[in-house]
């Protein structure tokens, strides 16, 4: 079987606040300050009105909207989408987790793990899953 490894995510001035408290284990989503909507992926500018946006830590809990397991890869991985606790869903991967248990609606959280370059890439498992 081969190595799983994340692809980096593009290094940018507008995501580098991000990556850094990220390595701290802390997760970030922007907030616009006109609309006071949250949104994933990270930028500065509001999707919804245009409006100017504000970094604000993250529970890092969600729940399962969607997922789709590549069985032949190798290793075979599940992507998903899950909606935030927030409210904003994001595309992921969900680790440490037999696909066959999975159901949507089910609780997840995040945990962290190292992309090609060793930046902390947001994954989710199981809410019940060890620690």
């Amino acid at each position: 079987m081969g190595e799983s490894l994340l692809p980096a995510p593009p290094a940018s001035p507008e995501t580098a606040k991000f990556v850094a408290a990220a390595r701290e284990g802390r997760f970030l989503i922007r907030r616009c300050t006109v609309c006071a909507k949250p949104h994933w992926y990270p930028r500065a500018i509001c999707p919804f009105c245009g409006g100017e946006t504000q970094w604000e830590e993250a529970t890092g809990r969600g729940e399962l909207y969607a997922f789709s397991t590549l069985m032949r890869a190798d290793p075979p991985y599940t992507l998903a989408y899950v909606t935030l606790a927030e409210g904003p869903t994001m595309m992921t991967n969900i680790v440490d987790a037999d696909p066959a248990a999975l159901a949507i609606g089910q609780p997840v959280r995040i945990v962290w793990r190292a992309a090609e370059d060793g930046t902390p890439v947001p994954c989710f498992t199981p809410a019940d899953q060890p620690t």
